[in-house]
């Protein structure tokens, strides 16, 4: 396979034009036919195809565009009711990406800059000598931005109007990330004035507009009707609890193991699956395109690479953030459930608006599952409040990542370096094994303990709460005597006691309580190890007589400590 991977390629002409990889999801175009809504609006997690599915279709519609794009694709099949329909419309696309900016003026000004784009890609019907010169007056100034940003809410009805009075032709609209400014808007302060413009603009072009053939907005939410799409009853709402369209945005299952035999890959199809494979969308379960095409990319240029989560670095991480920083003690249980591989059951509520996020923790909850932090198991429908409710679980290993590193930061930043660690720091040097686990356990209590079992958890947790005893440097998992251990920590001056610290996972077996005894016998055993090994051969060999041993035994948010003086 030699065609080149569409790493970032978001424009359909590209796929044809550079011959890149292409998985055909035309017949996208047939199901929007046969449906016939008015506005369509689908909502998918971000980096899931949105832009590449909408640019497909102007690329179909458009006049002027050329129907050899879709030579060999499954849309040619169709038939001659749809072949038809190419090539015979005006379209408008717009994204509003470009309105993620953090200032107010900035971001404005970028939505006028992209609706008069819009109105010069069609300047064309200015010479057509049906519009009066009153309207070809207000084509020039919403196309050269002689006006403000908030005198562009009646643009997209006035350019569709200009159209249809100059071709004869009804206009097909298509809006892409139509949420964006609005997510912007809400974290940085002027989320009011957004709505009301969007709204506005919405409701010219979308509501009342007689020169409107069809129109298809994408997003990562769907925002209450009241709010945005108001009086919109043409609208025909895709989530990924609708039934239909499930598998146009994302890969199928055939499809990536159609992909990875197409790059020698198939060997990785286990691994892949289990990474970027989970979402349930419409009753179809799909993998995540973007990471996907990444990992193949990666793994033909290195068949042993190791598998990322890319998605972790293109799309916005601050729901996940908030809902753990916001988390009271039952929703860290919740979280930790989630991590460990299990499930919760929330209610869903599709109507709500970003400034409702903060109301009540479920609204969070709501958001995580529509963004693609959670995957629907089961559903039920509650006649008692009347509510659905869902079990949902994390989708896969990529998104479980995303989790582990909010919940590292976010005890790293909000519970060590804000805590006072001068008695834990004191505790250590002095041998102190009863002051040294009390503070410890004191700093175990409001973490998320979700990987309790093992001892790399544990390690990282050390690591970071002795980062920062003055007068000490913390040695990490250093290469020693017959073995690796897990903590050392070396005085500035080689006259000072140095420390050995070994940490043991202690593990539930069947029924049986975990007791002190058993926590007490790990503990021992972390000395006996550091002994056994010759872990304090590195300290000897730097110079260092007053060596001390720890040995912390851990379960859950539980740990004992004991303490072996000399060496």
């Amino acid at each position: 396979m030699n065609k080149p991977l569409p790493i970032g390629v978001e424009f359909f002409n590209e796929f044809k034009k550079d011959n890149y990889y292409y998985v055909d999801k035309t017949l996208f175009i047939k199901e929007l036919i046969d449906k016939k809504g008015k506005v369509n609006l689908f909502t998918r997690p971000r980096r899931f195809g949105k832009t590449l599915t909408l640019d497909m279709l102007r690329c179909f519609f458009e006049e002027g565009s050329d129907p050899g794009l879709f030579s060999g694709l499954n849309i040619m099949e169709a038939g001659d009711e749809y072949t038809s329909m190419m090539g015979k419309f005006p379209v408008i696309f717009l994204t509003l990406k470009s309105a993620k900016t953090g200032k107010e003026e900035l971001a404005f000004s970028a939505l006028r800059n992209t609706i008069a784009r819009e109105f010069d890609r069609h300047s064309a019907i200015i010479e057509s000598n049906e519009l009066s010169d009153e309207e070809i007056s207000d084509f020039l100034k919403y196309r050269d931005k002689k006006l403000e940003p908030d005198q562009y809410t009646d643009s997209l009805k006035f350019l569709c109007e200009s159209i249809k009075k100059a071709t004869g032709k009804n206009t097909i609209v298509l809006i892409d990330e139509y949420d964006v400014p609005l997510e912007s808007s809400f974290y940085d302060g002027y989320y009011g004035h957004m709505v009301s413009f969007i709204r506005s603009l919405f409701e010219g072009a979308l509501k009342t507009n007689t020169a409107l053939e069809f129109a298809v907005i994408t997003g990562c939410l769907r925002i209450s009707k009241e709010s945005i799409f108001t009086g919109l009853n043409n609208l025909k709402i895709n989530s990924i609890l609708t039934t239909n369209y499930g598998e146009y945005f994302g890969f199928t299952d055939e499809e990536v193991q159609r992909i990875l035999e197409d790059y020698g890959l198939s060997d990785k199809y286990g691994e892949v699956r289990d990474w970027y494979n989970g979402y349930d969308f419409g009753g179809k379960n799909v993998y995540n395109p973007w990471s996907t095409i990444y990992y193949v990319d990666d793994h033909v240029a290195k068949h042993d690479a190791f598998p990322k989560s890319y998605w972790a670095n293109t799309s916005s991480n601050s729901i996940v953030r908030d809902l753990i920083e916001r988390a009271d003690s039952d929703t860290r249980a919740e979280i930790e459930r989630l991590i460990e591989g299990g499930s919760i059951e929330k209610p869903i509520h599709e109507d709500i608006t970003y400034g409702e996020i903060y109301e009540k923790q479920e609204n969070l909850w709501n958001f995580m599952f529509f963004t693609g932090y959670l995957k629907k198991i089961s559903e039920r429908f509650d006649e008692g409040d009347k509510s659905t409710y869902i079990t949902m679980k994390i989708p896969n290993w990529e998104t479980e990542y995303i989790y582990r590193q909010k919940v590292i930061n976010w005890f790293d930043k909000e519970i060590v370096q804000k805590s006072d660690r001068g008695a834990l720091f004191d505790a250590m040097k002095n041998g102190d094994a009863q002051g040294f686990e009390r503070e410890i356990n004191k700093l175990l209590a409001p973490s998320i303990s979700y990987m309790d079992t093992h001892e790399n958890f544990y390690h990282g947790f050390m690591a970071g709460i002795l980062v920062g005893s003055q007068g000490y440097v913390m040695k990490s998992n250093r290469e020693s005597g017959d073995g690796r251990s897990d903590i050392l920590m070396k005085p500035v001056s080689i006259f000072d006691k140095a420390f050995v610290i070994e940490l043991k996972a202690v593990k539930r077996e069947g029924k049986s309580p975990v007791t002190l005894e058993k926590m007490d016998l790990a503990a021992e055993a972390a000395i006996k190890q550091i002994d056994d090994l010759s872990y304090a051969d590195a300290l000897l060999e730097d110079g260092y007589g007053n060596i001390g041993r720890y040995g912390i035994s851990f379960f859950k948010k539980n740990c004992r400590v004991h303490y072996k003086d000399g060496y």
